[in-house]
């Protein structure tokens, strides 16, 4: 669906409703970046579509989820964040404003819903090798992995794993939390 628009949102909540009688658990994983550009050259359309993406598909998604989930008297939501939303990242102004908010928003619901049996956590992804990066040529991986502490890129399946134990009962007194899987770039600075 498109996650920038509440009626669309709305229609996926009540076809997954109509289909599975109740919804326990969501990823709410659309996003959208843009081409490295200093703040003053960012266009606002840009911004905008960034934003709407990013928080507007966030918080779409979690209002409507959140009801379905209090009338089955619980639930499990996991939002997608980045390590740019935990820090300043240069030339990615839109992405970084946008994905801090994500962080917040999670935040804010978590301590909303946490009486409610609805845990609310976000997931901030480093460097993965998936989407576009899946294309880039192996010397480029390299060097970005160059970057990580453990000297390599994610994997998509290290993010799903991460997802689906923060929807599990093995996470059933987490939430508000926000899971760096960036191979430690997080954790500090490597001195040499």
């Amino acid at each position: 669906c498109d996650v920038t628009d509440e009626r669309s949102v709305q229609q996926l909540i009540e076809r997954t409703l109509s289909a599975y009688g109740r919804l326990d658990l969501a990823f709410n994983n659309a996003g959208a970046t843009h081409r490295p550009t200093p703040l003053a050259d960012l266009p606002a359309g840009e911004f905008d579509r960034i934003v709407d993406a990013n928080l507007r598909g966030t918080f779409l998604t979690m209002k409507h989820e959140i009801a379905a989930m209090l009338e089955n008297g619980g639930g499990s939501i996991v939002t997608m964040a980045s390590t740019a939303g935990t820090r300043g990242v240069q030339g990615i102004a839109g992405y970084v404003a946008a994905k801090h908010a994500v962080i917040g928003l999670t935040r804010a619901a978590a301590l909303d819903y946490a009486a409610d049996n609805i845990r609310i956590n976000a997931v901030a992804p480093g460097p993965i090798l998936s989407g576009k990066s899946a294309t880039l040529d192996e010397e480029t991986r390299q060097h970005i992995g160059q970057a990580v502490p453990m000297k390599r890129m994610g994997q998509a399946d290290e993010v799903a794993a991460t997802v689906i134990w923060l929807c599990s009962p093995a996470a059933s007194y987490i939430t508000g939390a926000v899971i760096p899987i960036d191979g430690g770039q997080l954790a500090g600075v490597i001195n040499r």
